[in-house]
Parts: structure tokens; C-alpha cells; sequence
């Protein structure tokens, strides 16, 4: 019998609020303010194996502000910076629906849309990687991902003042194993 790869770790990021800061439903190269640290934290967590995973909500497509060839055309360009910047993105998810959808086919109680664990789990099935020995890193309520086994790290932001874990995104690099 042959023997099965090992799963990898995952550190996945939320994207607006943790990778670059959140302007409001940025969805242009020129609106991204990349957040301080954030290539030196991705290359330490590379340095300790983990992939570099990042799930973000976007309702602003729902919303009829971008569509989702937008966020594609952005997650292309972030994945280049980051490229350039000595950082390999392994994957980009991003859910495009909301309860609340101006866009009727948006509108769904979707199983990706953070807190629920589709984005993570699609990750882990397409990537190889086991959820158990990964971190997600938010900035929101909503980051705490409803996953058994995973481990959520709130940092402190404008959305998180309370029950956040860490002050600072450089915090997380404790929590790396």
C-alpha cells in the first residue's frame, strides 16, 4: 500500500483587516494599504511549514459594489506582491454571499461565508491540509471559525475591541509550532 502524503498546517488569514488594512470593500490594486508586518509574519510562518492560506468574506459583490472577477483580478495582483515580497500565497477563497444580497444571486445563507467552516474545509480538500495543526488569524467576531479542532486568533482592531486574543498580528507568532 502506498504510503499518503502528510497533511500540511495551514495559517489561514482573513484578508481586509488582517493582510491589508479595511477601507471599505477595497477591491482595486490602488485601494490596498498592506497592513505593517505582514510579509515578515508570512515568511516566519513559512519558515515553520505552514502554508499561507486566505479566506475572506465579500459581500460587497453581493452588495453590487465589485463583482467577482474584481476579487479575482485583486487576489492575482496580492498574490504577486506577496510573491515579490518573498511570500507564496498557496490558495485564495473568498465568499461572494450574503443573506442580505441587493444581487438576488447572492443571496444565500451560504456554508462558506465566515463563521461556517466551507472556505477552510475546501481549502483543506484541495490543499492537504489538516485543519487540527492550522491557525486562522481575523480581525472580526466572525473570524472565529466554527470548527472543531481549529484554532481562531482574534487580533485587536476597530471591529474587536473586546474578546480579541492578541494586540498585534506580530502577537501570533507565539501560537506558530
Amino acid at each position: 500500500m502506498a504510503d499518503r502524503p502528510e497533511l500540511r498546517k495551514a495559517l489561514f488569514l482573513d484578508r481586509d483587516g488582517v493582510i491589508n488594512e479595511d477601507t471599505g470593500y477595497p477591491h482595486r490594486s490602488e485601494h490596498i494599504v498592506f497592513r505593517p508586518g505582514i510579509f515578515e509574519f508570512c515568511r516566519a510562518a513559512v519558515a515553520k511549514d505552514y502554508l499561507i492560506v486566505v479566506v475572506t468574506n465579500q459581500a460587497g459583490v453581493a452588495k453590487g459594489k465589485f463583482t467577482e472577477d474584481d476579487v479575482r483580478a485583486l487576489h492575482a495582483w496580492m498574490g504577486e506582491e506577496f510573491r515579490r515580497k518573498g511570500v507564496e500565497i498557496a490558495g485564495f477563497y473568498y465568499c461572494p454571499y450574503h443573506r442580505e444580497a441587493l444581487l438576488p444571486e447572492y443571496r444565500q445563507d451560504s456554508p462558506m461565508r465566515k463563521p461556517r467552516p466551507g472556505m477552510i474545509l475546501q481549502a483543506a480538500r484541495e490543499l492537504g491540509i489538516d485543519t487540527g495543526r492550522s491557525i486562522m488569524v481575523g480581525d472580526k467576531p466572525s473570524d472565529r471559525i466554527q470548527l472543531p479542532g481549529l484554532r481562531s486568533i482574534i487580533v485587536r482592531s476597530g471591529y474587536a475591541s473586546e474578546g480579541y486574543d492578541v494586540e498585534r498580528l506580530s502577537d501570533v507568532e507565539r501560537y506558530l509550532g
